[in-house]
């Protein structure tokens, strides 16, 4: 298994494997550290989930402009 190595920082937008219930596989990270702060692109609605569980559903990282 391929293992990417993304630099995550506050103001990337992430891709996730699954999507949000309101549609959305876009999420802006809010916070980085051992759990991410992750804010829905689609409805704004904001969690907390763990390191491990981000990199390993990452698709794709769009870095902030």
């Amino acid at each position: 298994m391929m293992r990417k190595d993304y630099m995550y920082e506050v103001g990337d937008v992430v891709t996730l494997k699954k999507q949000h219930p309101c549609g959305s596989r876009e999420w802006e990270i809010l916070r980085v550290g051992a759990d991410f702060r992750l804010k829905c692109a689609g409805c704004g609605h904001q969690i907390m989930i763990a390191r491990k569980l981000v990199e390993k559903n990452t698709k794709d990282l769009r870095k902030k402009a």
